[in-house]
């Protein structure tokens, strides 16, 4: 079996102890071993064991492949129909040299897209080249992506190749490519027609063979309207566009991609979280994720940091939990105090209707005392220092959030928290 379905994990379960059959076993690539009769117990840790050794196994082969320039589309994660056409599409470019346009908003995972193309295609296992467009200092655009001889401008102390001769051979991938100036775009087309590029300074041009892969997320042909873009370099990169479709138009992929995660970060980040409880799960299928794919990846590692069982749940993704409607955030209350049981009288805490309230040790009561243990009103630093620190443990240190719950701005809370000497503290 192994040979066809090396990613199913086998664990051999036999009424023989002998230390052959067990070497034998895990020889022949078993992950565990138990003899009859086998607990529940021992089986369901067994497969738990099993199953999170496997997840783990999948992500180093995609970090290898990444590296390596042999990413396919069988080690993406998805299954939503919407994915699987994107997926139909980029098989039929990787068995031709076509450029192709990825189109999408920004997180949806357009790089990987092109990956996957290389992987797939003759030149894989060549150079993927990657070169974020809006990113470029507009007055090194030239030399980074056609390179330029020493000396043929002031800084130039070395020769630099460029990006487009670096990935000859191989693949070069341009991100944001709607980013780029008017002239560069000249000069793009012409690479792209003549196969060969003109270094900085050049006194010949110089030949290049690539695969060039562009992907954006802007309306190029509003681009081109507005004149913005040249139309004749829209066609020529818009040979075979791509179309990837937000998360929140393919819910079906956020699971696997959840799982695919957590087992990433867990082992990173030395945490033994290997799942996710269901309402978790179906708070995340209920979220617009506006940032995509990279939003929810950042969500995961986030919710994993703070977990402190083995399972993530709502009160792990609080940030989410707050815009999902029908969803409490569960963020935990304030530490109460620890000096016992004061019974004020009066308005005895800030926000509370009961002229007689008794703070308990237990958690539970979120109030802030305005008179201290022998009756005397407390100052307002005090309770303003009190009422921060409430703040900042109510919403988990999310600052944002924090000022705009407590009416000030976040520099004139990050002063208070200085000055207050609220930092120290925490």
């Amino acid at each position: 079996m192994r040979p066809e379905h090396d990613r199913i994990p086998v664990i051999v379960q036999t009424a023989h102890s002998g230390i052959d059959t067990i070497v034998s076993a895990m020889r022949a690539g078993a992950s565990d071993f138990v003899v009859k009769p086998v607990s529940p117990e021992r089986l369901h840790v067994s497969i738990k064991n099993a199953l999170k050794v496997n997840a783990l196994e999948g992500e180093i082969s995609r970090i290898r492949k990444h590296s390596s320039g042999s990413l396919t589309f069988d080690d993406l994660v998805v299954v939503s129909p919407g994915m699987q056409q994107v997926i139909n599409l980029g098989r039929r470019a990787a068995q031709s040299s076509i450029p192709v346009l990825i189109e999408g908003e920004s997180g949806v995972g357009k790089e990987l897209i092109a990956r996957a193309i290389q992987g797939e295609s003759e030149r894989a296992g060549k150079p993927f080249i990657t070169v974020n467009c809006g990113a470029l200092p507009e007055n090194l655009v030239e030399s980074i992506l056609f390179g330029h001889e020493k000396g043929s401008f002031t800084g130039a102390s070395a020769r630099h190749t460029g990006k487009f001769v670096e990935a000859s051979g191989g693949t070069l991938f341009l991100d944001e490519v709607g980013e780029l100036p008017l002239d560069i775009q000249v000069k793009l087309l012409r690479a792209l027609q003549e196969r060969e590029v003109d270094p900085v300074g050049a006194k010949a041009p110089v030949k290049i063979d690539i695969r060039l892969i562009a992907a954006t997320n802007r309306d190029m042909i509003e681009m081109v309207k507005d004149g913005l873009f040249r139309e004749d370099l829209y066609y020529r990169l818009n040979v075979f566009p791509i179309w990837v479709p937000p998360i929140k138009e393919r819910p079906d992929d956020i699971p696997g991609l959840t799982h695919h995660f957590i087992a990433r970060f867990a082992a990173e980040e030395g945490k033994n979280v290997g799942g996710i409880e269901p309402a978790a799960l179906a708070m995340l299928r209920a979220y617009t994720w506006p940032g995509n794919v990279r939003q929810l990846e950042n969500a995961v590692f986030r919710a994993v940091v703070l977990c402190d069982g083995d399972t993530l749940s709502i009160s792990d993704f609080p940030q989410i939990a707050a815009h999902v409607e029908n969803y409490d955030p569960q963020i935990p209350p304030a530490p109460p105090p620890d000096n016992g049981q004061v019974v004020h009288e009066g308005p005895a805490m800030i926000g509370m209707d009961s002229p007689h309230f008794t703070v308990p040790t237990a958690a539970g009561a979120l109030g802030i005392a305005a008179l201290d243990g022998a009756g005397d009103m407390r100052t307002l630093e005090e309770i303003e220092s009190e009422m921060i620190r409430l703040a900042i443990e109510r919403y988990r240190g999310h600052m944002s959030r924090v000022a705009r719950k407590l009416g000030i701005g976040r520099s004139t809370l990050y002063r208070k928290v200085r000055e207050l000497g609220l930092e120290a503290a925490r």
